[in-house]
C-alpha cells in the first residue's frame, strides 16, 4: 500500500472512530467498537479494503487501533468457522463521543514516576489564561509516561510538542483525580469536571529544558 494511501485511510479511520461515527450513522457501542464492514461501506473509505486496515492497525506506530474478530455481544470467537462473528475496529483512546466509555481502560491507584502532556507554545500560553489543563471536546486529557522516542512510550503526546506539563499525579490522586491507562500506554485523566488545574503541575519545560513556569 502507498504511503499517501496509509495516512489517508489511517487518519479517516481516527476520525470516523474517535468523532465521527455516529455522523456517519455507524452503530457504535459503549466500547467504542464499529463493526468493520460497516465502517468500509462509507463513501469516505470506497475502496478500502479489510486487507488495508488489517495492515494499517498492525503497522501503526502508537497502536491507536485494536481490531477483533468477535460477536456483537463482544465476545471473542474461538476459530474462524463460526458465522455469527465479524471483525469489528475501534480507537484505544482520543474518543469525543459522549457514551463511549467503557474502552478497557485500566484505573491506575499508584503514582507514576513520569507523567507528561505535550504541547506547543500557542497552547500552553492559552493554557497560562486559563483554569489549567481541559480535555476540550474529548472525553479526556491525554498524557504520555516518558519523552517521545523513550523505549515505553507509544503514543500519549505528538513527538512535535514545544512544552513539557510534567504532572503531579502523587498529588492529584491524592485528592480524587483519577487515571487510567489505555491498552498502547497512554494515561488517560478527565481532571475536575474536565479540567486539571495549576496546581497538578510539577514542572513545564520547553524542549531545550528550560523552565516555563
Amino acid at each position: 500500500m502507498d504511503r499517501k494511501d496509509e495516512i489517508r485511510i489511517s487518519k479517516t479511520i481516527s476520525y470516523i472512530l474517535r468523532h465521527g461515527a455516529i455522523k456517519e450513522k455507524l452503530e457504535v457501542g459503549r466500547d467504542g467498537f464499529v463493526k468493520v464492514s460497516d465502517l468500509l461501506a462509507r463513501p469516505k473509505l470506497k475502496g478500502v479494503t479489510l486487507d488495508q486496515i488489517q495492515y494499517i492497525v498492525a503497522n501503526n506506530d502508537k497502536q491507536r487501533y485494536c481490531l477483533r474478530w468477535m460477536d456483537p455481544n463482544n465476545i471473542a470467537a474461538e476459530n474462524d468457522n463460526d458465522n455469527n462473528k465479524a471483525w469489528y475496529i475501534r480507537a484505544n483512546q482520543g474518543h469525543s463521543l459522549a457514551h463511549v466509555d467503557n474502552v478497557e481502560l485500566v484505573r491506575e491507584t499508584n503514582p507514576l514516576d513520569t507523567v507528561i502532556h505535550g504541547t506547543t507554545k500557542k497552547n500552553w500560553l492559552l493554557i497560562q489564561q486559563s483554569r489549567g489543563l481541559s480535555k476540550m471536546n474529548r472525553n479526556h486529557i491525554h498524557c504520555a509516561v516518558g519523552l517521545p522516542g523513550d523505549q515505553s512510550v507509544i503514543s500519549g503526546m505528538r513527538s512535535s510538542s514545544q512544552v513539557l506539563i510534567y504532572i503531579d499525579m502523587d498529588k492529584a490522586l491524592q485528592d480524587g483525580i483519577a487515571f487510567y491507562r489505555s491498552s498502547n500506554n497512554v494515561i488517560l485523566t478527565d481532571g475536575l469536571n474536565g479540567i486539571l488545574p495549576h496546581c497538578y503541575f510539577k514542572q513545564v519545560l520547553d524542549r531545550d529544558g528550560n523552565s516555563l513556569l
